[in-house]
Order: C-alpha cells, then sequence, then structure tokens
C-alpha cells in the first residue's frame, strides 16, 4: 500500500516526515529566524514562492510547522494549513481578509465571546458591521445574507449550548451568493467533522485544544484552498499575526499522533458522563450532541462522526453562589479556560440567547483523560453538597 492512500490515523504518523535528518524518528526543530542562501540567485529563486515559504524567514513560515501544516490539510480534506500563534489569530486573521468598510459579518449569538467582541467591538471602528442570528435554523442564516455580507462565520458545534448549524444547506445557499464561509471546528476535530467536504471555504482550529492535546501549547490553524489561503499569509499573517514558533510547531506534532486515541477516549468518558448527569435529578437539562435527547440528533448523526469531551448542563438550582461552592468542591475537575487536555475542567457561567427570556447559569464540563467513574463519583459527591 502506498503511503499516500492510507487511512488517516496511519498518515498521521507518517506524512511528511519521509526525510528522516541524521535517522532521527521525530523531526528536528528547525530553530532560526531566517534562512541563508549560497547565492542571490538562489534566495530570488525561493522568494518567487511567495512570502509564505517555509524555508525563507520565520515569521511567515518554517519547517518545523511545514509537517503539521500537511497533516492537518490532509485531515480536513484541504489543498492547504497554516499554523498561526493562537485559535483568535487563525480566526481574526480568516475575518480581516474578508471584510471591508461597508462590509457585514453573519455569525451566530453563541458564538465563542473573543470573537463576539472582535465583531460588536473592534470591526464597526473600520465601517464592518454584524448580523446575530441563532444559527439554528438554516433559513434563518441565509435570509440575514445581505448584498453586504461578506462573510458567514460559522460555530458547529456552539460554545456552551453546543447547538449546530446545517453546514452543507449554508454553504451551497452562500456559495450562490458569493459570499465566503468559515468554521471554528476545534470541539469536533478533523476526526468528527470535515465542514470542507460539505462546502465551507475556511476551517480554523485552535490547536491549543485538541491537536496539541497536553495543555502546553498556544496555537491556531487556518485550512482552506491555496488560493485563499495565499493572501492572507501575504497580509494577515504577513503583516500582523505572524507564524506559529518551531517549538510549538513540533509539540503539536507529538500531539497529532495521539490525536485519535485521545478523541475516542474523551467521546467514550464524556458520553458516560452527560448520560450520567441526564439522570440526575438536579440537573435541568444536559447540552451534549451525543445525546438520544439532543435537539438537533438528525444533523448531529447527518454531519459528525461523533462526539467530544466538551458540554454544559444546566443545574435547577441557578443561585450563582450555590454553584461556584460545587466548582469550587470538585477534586478532579480543575477550575480554568480553554480545555481539550488531559485535565477535566468544570466552569459556571451565566448564557444569554436571543431565544431564552432571561440569562441560565450553566455549567460548562470538560472530561479528560481520567477514569469517568471518578468524575462521577466526584461530581456526585459535590452535588450532594451543594445543589440538592
Amino acid at each position: 500500500m502506498k503511503k499516500g492512500t492510507a487511512r488517516k490515523a496511519t498518515q498521521l504518523q507518517h506524512l511528511g516526515e519521509e526525510t528522516k535528518h541524521e535517522g532521527a524518528v521525530a523531526p528536528p526543530i528547525f530553530q532560526n529566524s531566517l534562512f541563508l542562501f549560497n547565492t542571490i540567485e538562489e534566495m530570488r529563486q525561493v522568494g518567487k514562492n511567495g512570502p509564505g515559504s517555509n524555508r525563507f524567514y520565520s515569521r511567515v513560515g518554517n519547517p518545523s510547522l511545514e509537517v503539521v501544516e500537511k497533516k492537518l490539510a490532509m485531515l480536513e480534506g484541504t489543498e492547504k494549513c497554516r499554523l498561526v500563534g493562537s485559535g483568535m489569530s487563525a480566526i481574526s486573521s480568516v475575518i480581516l481578509a474578508n471584510v471591508e468598510s461597508g462590509a457585514n459579518v453573519v455569525t451566530i449569538d453563541s458564538v465563542y465571546g473573543p470573537v463576539r467582541d472582535v465583531l460588536t467591538n473592534y470591526l464597526p471602528k473600520f465601517g464592518v458591521t454584524n448580523t446575530f442570528v441563532d444559527g439554528t435554523c438554516a433559513d434563518e442564516v441565509i435570509d440575514s445574507i445581505t448584498p453586504q455580507t461578506k462573510l458567514v462565520y460559522l460555530e458547529s458545534p456552539a460554545s456552551l449550548t453546543f447547538r449546530l448549524q446545517d453546514l452543507k444547506r449554508i454553504a451551497s445557499a452562500c456559495q450562490e451568493k458569493g459570499v465566503r464561509t468559515a468554521i471554528d471546528n476545534t470541539y469536533a476535530t478533523p476526526y468528527l467533522q470535515n465542514p470542507a467536504e460539505l462546502g465551507i471555504d475556511y476551517v480554523v482550529h485552535s490547536c491549543t485544544k485538541y491537536v496539541g492535546g497536553h495543555s502546553d501549547v498556544v496555537a491556531g490553524a487556518i485550512c482552506c484552498s491555496e488560493a485563499l489561503l495565499k493572501p492572507i499569509i501575504q497580509y494577515e499573517i504577513g503583516n500582523f499575526v505572524s507564524a506559529l514558533a518551531p517549538f510549538n510547531g513540533w509539540l503539536l506534532n507529538r500531539g497529532l499522533r495521539t490525536l485519535k486515541l485521545r478523541i475516542d477516549h474523551h467521546e467514550k468518558a464524556a458520553n458516560n458522563v452527560a448520560g450520567w448527569l441526564e439522570e440526575q435529578p438536579w440537573v435541568e437539562r444536559v447540552h451534549h450532541v451525543s445525546l438520544a435527547s439532543f435537539p438537533q440528533r438528525k444533523l448531529f448523526q447527518a454531519q459528525m462522526k461523533g462526539s467530544g469531551g466538551l458540554f454544559s448542563f444546566e443545574p435547577k438550582i441557578q443561585d450563582p453562589s450555590r454553584l461556584e461552592k460545587f466548582i469550587n468542591d470538585l477534586q478532579y475537575f480543575g477550575i480554568g479556560v480553554s480545555w481539550g487536555g488531559f485535565e477535566s475542567l468544570a466552569l459556571t457561567m451565566p448564557v444569554s440567547l436571543m431565544t431564552w427570556k432571561e440569562p441560565r447559569h450553566l455549567v460548562r464540563v470538560f472530561v479528560g483523560l481520567e477514569d469517568e467513574q471518578d468524575l462521577i463519583e466526584d461530581l456526585k459527591a459535590s452535588a450532594e453538597k451543594h445543589l440538592v
């Protein structure tokens, strides 16, 4: 079997690593800022490849990143991928590349908080408007597109509520209208969802989470066609956000080797914890895409291959002080931002949505690599003290 025809899990171990430098089984770290050439003509020839060459200047690219970029593009089914300093760097680069004064961006009302901040507090200074929609109805998204709309930005599943958007329908309508589409695919990873195959133009990731997987690296990725990526490398990456540091790229390659194994564990363990929570008398509702009770069950089965380790639930008791005590007394759940690493996490926060009459306090849970029975016992013990 040729390596290029192998299954994804196999390609993750070999793609881009055909050359073994000095026989090293792991690719070396090219910890250098610039690259030297034997002649001016040689430098000129490399420069003809454009500002995004991985062998020209590490502010825009580096060989340590190339291996991971090839693997992520392969997983997502896109022509190219470029690694940048964070997930927000990837998101901001895509948004900036598609707007100008007078442009409009359509997105969902439960979008990641920093993205909302960029759209509502930063870009309006430059004459860019925004439209927020519920997102669960594809027609609502499509009908919100105006002649000024340049980008429809999606996040499916959405932050905190884990609502889905019909990616294929929205992408098809946007293509007809000449509007670009982008999605944050961090929750699903390329193993559980491939938006590019459904027609989405840009797929972005916070590689800080599952791709890195060890809570020791901050990184982002942009996956798309070569034609769409080239101007982003030249302008947004070249002038504002910069490429990822070489060592962080090396860490991501290490994380990719175990991605499937970790995702399989997160999925199984989170499903067990979420299923247990759904049966508890002190829980009003669990927001988890894999549950049979999930309102968009058919759409989940149609466009996703599985679920991750992140979900939320609504406690019947909505007293913030009691919810904070519940979180504080958990033994195996850390309190912190982000997720996708080895450690389980829990946070409580109020959430406001267009379709909710008033804010609700949710508990967001990330199920790490611990034994799920220990996590269930931990939740039970703290709930009996504070939520029953």
